[in-house]
């Protein structure tokens, strides 16, 4: 299946370390690839066919130090849709005049939502509609964006209707907060003081954030696979839905309103 990484801040920070060990994974994850950056209200997206381990697009993301407080990546081993650009994750659509970006690892068999045309698929994904879906139900629970609380109780009683189908590893966000699902695997960890070396399990790469970060800094970062070798990685459950806002779980910090 696919893999996915996200990484939720309390300041803007770049992912370049993280997407570098993560982008190794796509010699077996070869269907294409892609990575959304929030600045501000804004996305910045790049998407590949090709893999990410070869892609100059991957190149050009391994090299640019974009800095932003919520990252979505995905590499992509396609289960459904055929290997095309509209298929590639993350995806990206607009509720509430705010961006959301979405990617799914899993497979989902017998799942054909009914979509109005407020939210309709681009490529032909079980994810991309998994994810109009989900737009969709929100839209019509909240009148306007609510906050990161009430939206994380309304995707605790949609998910189920989605789940039930197969495997929906998935993670959210509208650029404040970013949501993380868990049906079969995925981890994460949170960076904060005091900060130490790093390193990559699947490249030859290490990284001493202590040099790079101020004392206050706090950095969620959250993958199918763990991808340091040295730092404390925790699994998610099954069916476990986490929200994470200013680098760490929601509900450990104060939240306002979104």
């Amino acid at each position: 299946m696919c893999q996915l990484l996200g990484m939720n801040c309390n300041t803007p920070t770049d992912i370049v370390f993280s997407f570098t060990g993560f982008a190794t994974r796509a010699h077996e994850h070869c269907d294409g690839f892609g990575i959304a950056f929030f600045e501000g209200r804004g996305v910045r997206l790049f998407v590949d066919h090709a893999a990410a381990s070869v892609s100059p697009v991957a190149e050009l993301v391994k090299q640019y130090p974009i800095k932003s407080q919520n990252v979505i990546a995905h590499i992509r081993k396609a289960t459904q849709g055929r290997v095309a650009l509209e298929n590639c994750h993350p995806f990206v659509r607009e509720l509430w005049g705010r961006y959301w970006v979405f990617a799914h690892n899993g497979d989902l068999k017998g799942f054909a939502p009914k979509l109005h045309a407020a939210f309709k698929p681009v490529g032909d994904t079980d994810s991309e509609q998994a994810f109009c879906w989900l737009l969709q139900e929100l839209a019509k629970h909240h009148a306007s964006l609510p906050t990161i609380e009430a939206l994380t109780d309304t995707l605790r009683e949609l998910v189920p209707h989605i789940a039930q189908h197969g495997t929906f590893n998935f993670m959210l966000s509208q650029g404040d907060a970013l949501w993380a699902h868990c049906s079969t695997n995925l981890h994460y960890l949170v960076r904060q003081a005091p900060f130490g070396l790093a390193r990559l399990q699947d490249q030859d790469m290490s990284l001493n954030f202590e040099e790079l970060t101020d004392q206050g800094d706090r950095v969620a970062v959250i993958a199918t696979e763990p991808l340091t070798s040295d730092e404390i990685w925790t699994r998610f459950q099954p069916g476990e839905l986490k929200a994470f806002f200013n680098g760490q779980v929601s509900g450990q910090v104060s939240a306002p309103s979104a």
